[in-house]
């Protein structure tokens, strides 16, 4: 059997394949088994930040697993300990750091950081936020897709709307431990949040005695022309939630936590992999070349670029263009799966977010000249 049938039989059943094996990547392309070559906007779903096959995160991946692969949490590791002080000097007042696996587990530990630290019970998010899959994220999440299925969640979680602070307003009480916000819903449609949005609800955790969360699991590493999207805003959240792009395509997460939230005592909360120092060196080594190659003003630059050059698209299909650096979503006036495999045939790869919206994560190093084979491509299958 190939590959897709493979996993059709083997497989949980929980993913949607696609009909592409793919076997190779370098910088923002993919190869599939046939030998075609694929611009990649999915990008594992954001994850791949430097592009695929980077030297430096493949050098510093190779030397630490034959150096170390694992280490506990309860021992001190050399290479642990440089990426928690790395982590922790990125922004000013988040300096204490927490290590895990994926975006998920970092949401999981941000809802509990906050929990601990207020000794209160709500949490208050935003409807079309997505924040993962475990069941305490799930909470977090407003799909019903998603939800529907695993009910009862775990209680006590809320959801107003998505800029409109008023909402927020009525739900935010003395029983809140945290407001949870994503900077730019991903997952609910690539919609950015409004400054008067997020400095409302900065205002009022303050007000109440609540915590900000925010989740830059999808828009932080540089994604969205700053290191962290909030950066953009102006914001001093108390919790912000990390993965996807944090060690270029290894697996990791992490939560930055600030002086509002309570220092954990031990066995409080934990994690067999987090932090290990393979993950780590593969952190230190993307974070190196995210600065050095200024990568987040390189997404500002193209990101300007590509979304002014989608809007120039002239086609009926198209409702908005909209984003922020290289996270761009294109919602159509129809559903997007036929576009999107449509757009496979003309070997670009996207992503939905929600049945009518088409979704770019390209590569941060990717080129101009890739992006405008990307629009020429959209334009062709929506005209």
């Amino acid at each position: 059997m190939n590959p897709y049938d493979v996993e059709r039989t083997y497989g949980s059943g929980v993913y949607a394949l696609r009909p592409i094996t793919l076997v190779r990547g370098q910088g923002a392309r993919v190869w599939d088994d046939q030998g075609r070559s694929y611009i990649d906007c999915v990008g594992g779903h954001g994850v791949a930040v430097l592009g695929h096959g980077h030297p430096a995160v493949v050098r510093a991946v190779c030397q630490q697993w034959e150096r170390l692969a694992i280490c506990p949490p309860s021992f001190p590791n050399d290479i642990r300990s440089r990426c928690m002080a790395r982590l922790g000097s990125l922004v000013p007042g988040l300096n204490r750091v927490f290590l895990a696996n994926s975006g998920t587990e970092a949401v999981e530990a941000a809802i509990k950081f906050a929990r601990y630290s207020t000794g209160r019970p709500k949490i208050v998010a935003a409807k079309r936020g997505f924040h993962g899959r475990t069941l305490g994220a799930l909470s977090a999440t407003w799909n019903r897709k998603y939800r529907d299925p695993f009910e009862p969640l775990v209680p006590e979680f809320v959801h107003g709307t998505f800029n409109k602070p008023e909402t927020f307003e009525a739900l935010v009480d003395d029983r809140t431990a945290a407001i949870l916000v994503e900077v730019v819903q991903g997952e609910g449609g690539v919609h950015p949040a409004t400054p008067a949005f997020l400095q409302r609800l900065q205002a009022l955790a303050r007000e109440r005695g609540a915590l900000l969360i925010v989740d830059e699991v999808q828009t932080g590493m540089g994604r969205t022309g700053r290191l962290f999207a909030f950066q953009h805003y102006d914001l001093e959240p108390d919790i912000v939630a990390l993965a996807k792009g944090i060690a270029g395509g290894y697996p990791m997460g992490a939560v930055l936590l600030g002086p509002r939230v309570r220092p954990g005592t031990p066995g409080i909360h934990g994690s067999t992999f987090g932090g290990n120092p393979v993950a780590a060196a593969a952190c230190l080594a993307t974070l190196e070349v995210l600065e050095k190659e200024d990568l987040p003003q390189r997404a500002a630059r193209l990101g300007a670029w590509f979304l002014e050059r989608l809007r120039a698209i002239q086609s009926p299909l198209i409702r908005e263009v909209r984003g922020l650096g290289l996270m761009v979503g294109v919602e159509l006036r129809t559903k997007v799966a036929p576009y999107i495999q449509a757009l496979a045939e003309h070997g670009v790869l996207a992503l939905p977010a929600g049945l009518t919206v088409i979704r770019f994560l390209p590569p941060l190093v990717i080129s101009q000249e890739e992006l405008e084979h990307v629009a020429r491509a959209l334009e062709q299958v929506l005209t």
